[in-house]
């Protein structure tokens, strides 16, 4: 599914622990780390997405994890022409995201990555809250300093209560 200026919609998962830690996840069979994410089919809210992603990606599912927080909009990021599918239509240029923090009440025993119909992951770790801004692939950078912002606040009141 892609809107009509050409961006797919997209939920990005930022994963939290009691330490305040984010879930930070390598890519199968790079050495390229990310949130977990993934598209919002039709029909779906970004909430029912968010967890149908969370149990295909990581395993968890909604009783592992709490919402504390989420993007009010849709933050965006165009794609290197590179990736971009000529061919595809519709074209898809970039994605358009809902960001929700989400805080890890499960045991962190309980993430895999053969959930869902190919493993996106094969590793993780528990980074800082900023890291990810300066480890992710350049052309997502943006998007995760203005997502890591606007949930900030969120992660401070968080790490208040510890």
């Amino acid at each position: 599914m892609v809107d009509r200026d050409g961006f797919r919609p997209n939920v990005g998962i930022v994963i939290c622990n009691d330490q305040g830690q984010l879930l930070w996840a390598k890519r199968v069979g790079q050495d390229a780390w990310q949130f977990p994410q993934g598209g919002v089919d039709r029909g779906e809210s970004p909430e029912q997405a968010l967890y149908r992603e969370l149990y295909e990606e990581v395993g968890l599912t909604e009783a592992d994890v709490e919402i504390l927080a989420s993007t009010r909009g849709w933050l965006r990021y165009k794609l290197p022409k590179k990736y971009i599918r000529r061919n595809s239509k519709p074209l898809c240029i970039g994605q358009k995201q809902k960001w929700f923090l989400l805080k890890l009440t499960g045991d962190e025993q309980q993430i895999r990555f053969d959930c869902g119909h190919k493993a996106e992951f094969d590793g993780w770790k528990w980074v800082n809250y900023w890291y990810p801004v300066d480890k992710v692939v350049d052309f997502k950078r943006d998007v995760y300093r203005r997502a890591l912002k606007e949930l900030a606040q969120t992660q401070v009141e968080l790490e208040r209560r510890l």
